[in-house]
């Protein structure tokens, strides 16, 4: 079973193209682009084992979401890109999250 990964993110389309950049992972990817999208798929899948933000939201959104995720899911790390990288930056930034927190510690056990 793959692992579940929660991209979070401005544009509903933004998280798609990432997802299918990234489609040669062995990762099931869910987004969510606002915090009731976010609440509906914390409560929705169970098995999600980290989620990613992108810079483009709001600073007082972003806080938003990281605790309404702390606080339904203490077991999820919260991954948040920098905004110096621009948009381009965001494929990059969640292939190493999820090389380095998912996928190599699975190569591990």
């Amino acid at each position: 079973m793959k692992p579940v990964v929660l991209l979070i993110g401005k544009l509903p389309n933004v998280i798609g193209d990432v997802a299918r950049q990234l489609d040669h992972l062995p990762i099931q990817w869910l987004g969510a682009h606002d915090p009731v999208e976010v609440r509906r798929q914390l409560e929705a899948e169970p098995r999600i084992v980290c989620a990613i933000m992108g810079a483009g939201l709001d600073d007082s959104v972003r806080g938003q979401m990281v605790g309404l995720i702390a606080a339904r899911r203490p077991d999820i790390c919260i991954h948040l890109k920098d905004r110096a990288s621009g948009p381009e930056g965001l494929v990059p930034f969640v292939e190493r999250v999820v090389q380095h927190e998912i996928l190599e510690p699975l190569e591990h056990s």
